[in-house]
């Protein structure tokens, strides 16, 4: 099944709850969440208590992605504050085990993140370990950045080595003109930011994205 994931960060902070209750009634079944420290990437965005406070809006998944350099240390109150899927980097600092465990102690889902230099291979005896691998097509940090087509070769070996019940995300430049190239190449969970929040109509976006599952 294919799922549909705004990216907060292209929302329209002031309006929140709006924004999310507009992305969930279009039909996305996920809020993909960033989490940035400004040192694992340059940017900074939100906490714990932005989660919390917005959880109550929405019954949707809240999958939240953390772009820090020790995302040991912030597992517990992402997870307090409502996370449903929390991911991490495999080129962060902290131990890749502790980490899965830790997110697992919560029993929610775990996920690892692949950048688009990262070689696919070398992190592949911890697919077993997870519930989703997230791939970037986009180097993380930054929105609005193009699409790498080059990361679904990734997408495609992760396909073939899990099997199709896994789920694999995707993550930057993804919208209707590539979903198809995605999602053939084995993606199932795409994260989308202007290109939900910035439409004229989310539900019609959404809806395209939806139309190339196999």
């Amino acid at each position: 099944m294919i799922k549909i994931a705004p990216s907060l960060l292209a929302a329209d902070i002031a309006n929140l709850e709006s924004q999310i209750k507009m992305v969930e009634n279009a039909g996305a079944e996920y809020l993909h969440l960033d989490i940035m420290d400004a040192h694992f990437v340059p940017n900074l965005s939100f906490g714990p208590c932005v989660i919390e406070s917005i959880r109550k809006h929405s019954k949707m998944v809240y999958d939240v992605h953390l772009m820090m350099e020790n995302p040991i240390d912030y597992i517990d109150p992402f997870a307090k504050a409502g996370a449903d899927i929390i991911t991490f980097h495999v080129e962060a600092k902290s131990n890749l085990d502790d980490c899965i465990n830790k997110i697992h102690s919560h029993n929610i889902k775990a996920g690892i993140v692949i950048k688009p230099d990262t070689d696919v291979k070398e992190f592949e005896e911890y697919y077993d370990k997870v519930e989703m691998v997230l791939v970037m097509s986009v180097y993380p940090g930054f929105g609005g950045q193009k699409f790498m087509p080059e990361v679904l070769e990734k997408v495609t070996y992760i396909r073939e080595k899990m099997g199709k019940d896994f789920d694999i995300e995707i993550d930057g430049g993804v919208g209707p003109a590539n979903a198809e190239a995605i999602i053939k190449a084995g993606a199932n969970v795409l994260v989308a930011g202007s290109a939900v929040f910035g439409a004229e109509n989310p539900s019609e976006v959404i809806k395209a994205m939806k139309s190339y599952e196999k």
